[in-house]
């Protein structure tokens, strides 16, 4: 069972609190121990992120995980094994706090050390800020840069690039709660989750029951990661930084994603959506 959070901070948008960031996790074995986001909440304080749920414990909340670096797990639970499947593996690493460069009500600067076996793999440097969108919408916008850390070349990877087809998470991660009906999907082109998966849409939408998420891979446009998104299974977004081939890092090279979420109560059209994105990402 996992125990209480032995470090956390509260993240406030126009003076309401709408996160809770956990900052060195105490976690049972195999859960790959990292900072998460849990709960996130709408403005009307509607929780909109789960965290260890039962279908998969490992799932926290929101935030950065990779289930390959350099065959490390930092995604937590069993590692995909080419031609053997899902199996549990004595591989996991940690994402260790080391300081916040930065520290506001609505935001954040902070250094993190990957490491597994004793060693540093990556060294990252992780943004995170709320951003008062309207009465009824904010926004998470989040911006993390891996550095390898070590002495040589190491790669990313993913159970998809392990063999595994569609599986391409890795990075960014959303997990959402769970409810009796699944979450709608759609993207400004698309409608459904087999339609929206792997796409490199400006956008991808999650909607509840009166909530809805709407993700934006802002990093740039020719850096616009692979979308990957579950709903029938289990309603979770990210983005992929393996999906068809492992990534290449060389030594004291840096990778720099952002992802802004807008946090909304209700539904949302795809007008509003894109209008609130595009908002978002330039705020």
């Amino acid at each position: 069972m996992n125990r209480p959070p032995s470090g956390s901070l509260v993240l406030r948008c126009a003076g309401r609190p709408v996160a809770r960031y956990v900052v060195r996790p105490d976690l049972a074995p195999g859960m790959s121990p990292r900072p998460y986001l849990h709960p996130v909440t709408t403005l009307a304080g509607t929780p909109v992120t789960e965290l260890s749920p039962d279908d998969h414990p490992h799932h926290l909340g929101a935030g950065v995980a990779v289930p390959d670096v350099a065959g490390h797990n930092f995604w937590g639970g069993r590692t995909y094994v080419r031609d053997r499947g899902p199996t549990a593996l004595d591989n996991h690493g940690t994402q260790h706090h080391q300081g916040f460069k930065l520290r506001d009500p609505d935001g954040f600067v902070q250094e993190i050390a990957w490491s597994a076996d004793g060693d540093v793999l990556l060294h990252e440097r992780r943004t995170v800020a709320a951003v008062e969108l309207t009465a009824t919408a904010w926004a998470l916008d989040l911006t993390f840069s891996l550095t390898n850390g070590t002495g040589t070349e190491l790669t990313i990877g993913s159970p998809a690039t392990n063999g595994r087809p569609g599986a391409t998470y890795g990075g960014f991660f959303w997990r959402a709660p769970k409810a009796a009906a699944p979450p709608r999907v759609r993207t400004p082109d698309a409608e459904g989750e087999l339609a929206a998966h792997a796409t490199r849409a400006e956008w991808l939408a999650l909607a509840g029951d009166g909530w809805t998420l709407v993700f934006a891979g802002a990093t740039a446009r020719t850096r616009r990661d692979p979308w990957f998104v579950r709903a029938a299974e289990y309603p979770g977004v990210g983005s992929s930084l393996a999906s068809g081939a492992r990534l290449p890092l060389a030594p004291r090279d840096t990778l720099v994603r952002r992802i802004v979420t807008v946090v909304a109560d209700g539904a949302l059209d795809r007008a509003e959506a894109t209008a609130l994105v595009r908002k978002a990402v330039t705020a």
